[in-house]
């Protein structure tokens, strides 16, 4: 479908202009199915498709690196605005996560390494109500309750916009995230950005910066279960089938009281072996927890409290994919660490899927002594861009 809005140049955007354009095409740009391309041997090199059913950097196997970028959109945005910024967007991605720079890149040498780079683009509630569309918001979308656990800082919490850019090296994300980010500085301010990291050697689980394994229980990418628990069909929401949605919360970790904890300890608080990942009822990480067992006293052997038992869903509806990445930033005024998780969960519903084991977790859970989640959004994905000429988004700008 033709697109009904007006298109004028990027130049103007660039200049600092509201009104904003559209068409800059990706003509010329490769593209095809998901997954990673070698093109070298050098891992470097290494390409992740960015045309597809569905946006990458989900489903795609997360890499070393991450930004998550909050925006706000500037007073006065309104949906033409909005979906010349996710034109310009789309175009940006699609050149970098190839290795080709962006049109009007200032620094082109940065982008020769994409590095298994993904952009993934998320709208916040507040942009229905910019571009016009409330009636189009998901009913999910919206921020989530007030738990007595938060300590929800601003500087961490909400945003209209969402801009995820992962890939294997650091270098690779700093440049994708600074032209994104500048090429519609008149459009949005950032609210935050917040940056991790994982190391997952291969055939191995990331471990967080308590020393867990974490990560264990989740979608395998490419299943059927992905299919039905993280991708929306549409049935709802019609713009949105070939999206799904995204809970980020930011868990500050107190290191230096964990660090005073013993062993013993730590298995009990989690549920699971520090050496191995395994439940506690179990030798290997992949063992399914044993929630009724009990010792020779009659005591449960994986406590009731532990993180393990309060996070484990209780009917398979209430699965969702996790995502997690550790930061470690530096320490404020007498601070002795600032660390902790970014935790993603992506699922097709939140209400259904996130909230009431978030819930659970609230209520008990004995790791919450040590965690304290201080930042929280939520973001609807739209689905991915089928090929050069479409943008991020158009679904429901069409709708």
């Amino acid at each position: 479908m033709a697109d009904p809005l007006p298109r004028l140049s990027r130049r103007r955007l660039l200049g600092g202009g509201a009104a904003v354009a559209g068409a800059v095409g990706a003509a010329g740009i490769g593209w095809g199915a998901a997954g990673a391309t070698r093109l070298d041997s050098d891992d470097g090199l290494d390409v992740v498709a960015f045309h597809g059913a569905h946006q990458a950097g989900i489903e795609t196997t997360p890499p070393g690196h991450v930004a998550f970028v909050g925006f706000d959109l500037a007073p006065g945005v309104d949906r033409a605005d909005i979906v010349g910024l996710l034109r310009i967007w789309t175009d940006d991605a699609a050149r970098l996560t190839t290795g080709a720079p962006a049109l009007a890149d200032t620094e082109p040498e940065l982008a020769a390494r994409p590095a298994r780079l993904t952009v993934t683009v998320g709208f916040g509630p507040g942009l229905f109500a910019a571009a016009g569309l409330p009636q189009l918001r998901p009913s999910w979308l919206r921020p989530l309750p007030d738990f007595p656990i938060d300590r929800l800082e601003p500087a961490y919490t909400g945003a209209d916009l969402l801009l995820q850019v992962c890939a294997e090296e650091a270098t690779t994300v700093a440049h994708a995230v600074r032209v994104l980010c500048k090429h519609v500085r008149s459009l949005v301010s950032v609210r935050w950005v917040q940056r991790g990291f994982r190391d997952e050697p291969k055939g191995r689980t990331m471990r967080n910066l308590m020393g867990q394994v974490d990560g264990t229980v989740n979608i395998a990418a490419g299943s059927v279960d992905f299919d039905r628990l993280v991708w929306d069909e549409g049935a709802s929401t019609p713009w949105l089938a070939g999206g799904t949605s995204l809970v980020l919360r930011r868990i500050a970790i107190d290191l230096d009281t964990w660090d005073e904890l013993d062993t013993d300890g730590r298995e009990l608080t989690v549920g699971r072996r520090v050496s191995s990942g395994a439940p506690l009822t179990g030798v290997d990480e992949f063992d399914e927890p044993d929630l009724t067992a009990v010792d020779r006293f009659g005591i449960p052997v994986i406590p009731p409290s532990s993180h393990v038992a309060r996070a484990r869903h209780t009917h398979d509806g209430e699965r969702f994919l996790r995502r997690a990445y550790n930061y470690d930033d530096a320490p404020g005024p007498g601070q002795l660490s600032n660390s902790g998780l970014l935790f993603a969960a992506y699922q097709r519903d939140i209400d259904v899927q996130f909230l009431p084991v978030q819930q659970r977790l609230a209520e008990v859970d004995a790791l919450n002594e040590w965690t304290t989640p201080v930042g929280s959004a939520v973001f609807a994905i739209p689905p991915g861009v089928a090929g050069p000429g479409e943008y991020l988004g158009q679904q429901l700008f069409e709708s």
